[in-house]
């Protein structure tokens, strides 16, 4: 008997898959990539169209969708814009006066700069404390 409370512990604890946590947070992949749809056109200005958009993202993974929705909601919590992010990063990484560099920043994918910027904090976070 104890075998089986173990087993029933681990599946409760388990993580739901993309699929799971698709139904059980939005409904719907339709909904999801609505919410995607509108935090991206928040902080990015595309050229695309959001019909474009929608229906290239009605393709993608529900795992890509999450993960778009989570980086999308943090850029715009942390910083509002990819522009003030990319500015954010030059700026951590000591390059904010590079205009250049600014600018080329500003065409990576916000999921990018986003990790660009948390690897630019680990590294600078030592050599503040020391």
């Amino acid at each position: 008997m104890p075998a089986k409370s173990a087993k029933s512990e681990k599946s409760s604890t388990a993580k739901k898959s993309p699929f799971g946590r698709t139904q059980a947070d939005h409904e719907s992949k339709e909904k999801l990539v609505d919410k995607v749809v509108g935090a991206l056109g928040n902080i990015i200005g595309g050229d695309e169209s959001k019909d474009d958009l929608k229906a290239r993202l009605l393709a993608a993974s529900n795992k890509k969708l999450l993960r778009l929705l989570d980086v999308s909601s943090e850029i715009k919590a942390k910083f509002g814009s990819v522009e003030k992010a990319a500015e954010a990063l030059a700026k951590t990484l000591g390059r904010a006066k590079d205009a250049d560099y600014v600018n080329k920043l500003k065409t990576y994918a916000p999921a990018r700069l986003l990790d660009l910027y948390r690897a630019a904090e680990k590294r600078v976070a030592p050599k503040k404390a020391a």
